[in-house]
């Protein structure tokens, strides 16, 4: 299945999970991840449960992942696909510290892309508390 542009073009892939593609937005400003399903479904209520639920898992690892690591003040998840119809789920740490808070992230003029040192990390990071969850 072949990735959105934009989606492609805004964020560096982490890893193949189970039933996504876990990626990173490009935006070292705020942790900000996406799981993509691998299915043509736009929205996640039209799947069948039992492939919701197994998404909902990889939900739940990313943000425990973000909360046990990055130590954010605030989870937000959400599946918006008003500009990107494939189906993505973002899971984002909200610190009160980052540029964009309170606002939404979306459609921030602010940013910074992450060094390759620091994708790197984070990459190797969540590879680590993956393991440790099995």
């Amino acid at each position: 299945m072949k990735l959105d542009d934009r989606l492609q073009a805004d964020c560096k892939q982490i890893c193949e999970l189970a039933e996504s593609t876990l990626l990173l937005m490009n935006n070292a400003l705020v942790d900000w991840f996406i799981l993509v399903p691998r299915c043509e479904e736009i929205e996640l209520t039209n799947l069948p449960f039992e492939q919701q639920t197994a998404i909902l898992k990889e939900v739940n690892l990313v943000a425990r992942f973000i909360q046990q690591t990055l130590a954010p003040d605030k989870l937000n998840i959400a599946t918006l696909g008003n500009v990107v119809s494939q189906l993505h789920i973002h899971v984002i740490g909200r610190k009160q510290s980052d540029p964009y808070w309170p606002a939404p992230v979306w459609g921030q003029a602010a940013s910074r892309a992450y060094t390759d040192s620091e994708f790197t990390a984070l990459k190797d990071a969540f590879h680590e508390f993956q393991r440790a969850q099995t």
